[in-house]
């Protein structure tokens, strides 16, 4: 299986889930699918990202195209949220070239997809 690099070091913005993914303003599809999946608002966003924190070596990591920023990865994980049920969550995550940051860039809700493990 293959571990996104440096898990004890990423940054995820809070304002990625208070500002944007968890925000019924700026994406209400994301936000809900978030609440109703999850149990996750703007207001227990820290929950969501210590969630992610505790389970991201857990799941494979598949590496993407850098486009010039630096590499690129993205982890689907299946999380339990707040109101007890599981969903897949897919994280895209940034290896930052400029500074060597590995920083949460993307997260949403994925129907879709499954988890797959090695």
């Amino acid at each position: 299986m293959n571990i996104l690099p440096n898990t004890d070091k990423i940054n995820i913005p809070v304002e990625k889930f208070t500002e944007y993914a968890l925000n019924p303003k700026k994406d209400p599809n994301k936000a809900e699918a978030f609440r109703l999946a999850l149990g996750y608002k703007s207001s227990n966003a820290d929950k969501l990202i210590q969630n992610i924190k505790n389970n991201i070596n857990k799941f494979n990591c598949t590496e993407k195209e850098d486009l010039g920023h630096g590499k690129r990865y993205e982890v689907i994980m299946k999380l339990q949220g707040e109101n007890g049920k599981t969903a897949n969550v897919l994280t895209a995550w940034l290896d930052d070239k400029e500074n060597g940051e590995i920083r949460l860039i993307n997260a949403y809700v994925d129907r879709k997809r499954g988890v797959k493990n090695d």
